[in-house]
């Protein structure tokens, strides 16, 4: 069955705006640095929804949550939208909220999982790289590395914690699958 070519549109559009926001999210929890060209086209593309949300979302601690709270608003947006646009019946608002929620945790572990790999890499081919891409990449994994570090050090130079981190990362993905069915 084909889909629909609006509902492809609708669906694109709203996960890459919304995976740009879970960006800034990071960013901001793994206080990467701001002057990045990189973070600063990020926080470009954001801030007006942001801010205005921050003003109303308090802080818990240092961390701001008004990225992740539009994020989610971003999802329930799109899944209302590729309702409207086909033939399902529209669930309830708990629903839409918990599918959204879900989704956007699931991109965070996709984020970092594919972080993750890109920081292995990089740290093979182009360490200590000026770039901002590789920069930033390190900056946002560095306390997922020190967090996995604490568990398993590193044992005659060889750091195992990229694996750690992979196999947290596949089991709450596995159980955010079988919490949705």
């Amino acid at each position: 069955m084909a889909q629909d070519p609006i509902i492809l549109i609708i669906r694109t559009l709203g996960e890459m705006y919304a995976f740009i926001v879970i960006i800034r999210f990071l960013l901001q929890i793994s206080h990467a640095d701001y002057y990045n060209p990189i973070s600063q086209a990020i926080a470009r593309l954001t801030n007006v929804p942001v801010l205005a949300l921050s003003r109303v979302v308090p802080r818990i601690g240092r961390i701001d949550f008004s990225a992740l709270l539009y994020a989610i608003a971003i999802k329930v947006a799109v899944l209302c939208l590729i309702v409207l646009f086909s033939e399902i019946a529209m669930p309830n608002l708990l629903q839409l909220a918990m599918l959204a929620i879900v989704g956007v945790i699931d991109a965070i572990l996709t984020i970092y999982f594919w972080a993750v790999l890109g920081s292995v890499i990089i740290s093979w081919v182009a360490p200590g790289s000026y770039h901002p891409g590789p920069q930033l990449i390190q900056q946002i994994t560095e306390p997922l590395f020190n967090l996995a570090r604490k568990v398993i050090p590193p044992i005659g130079g060889l750091d195992l914690s990229p694996i750690l981190i992979f196999i947290v990362i596949q089991l709450i993905q596995s159980q955010l699958s079988r919490l949705l069915f």
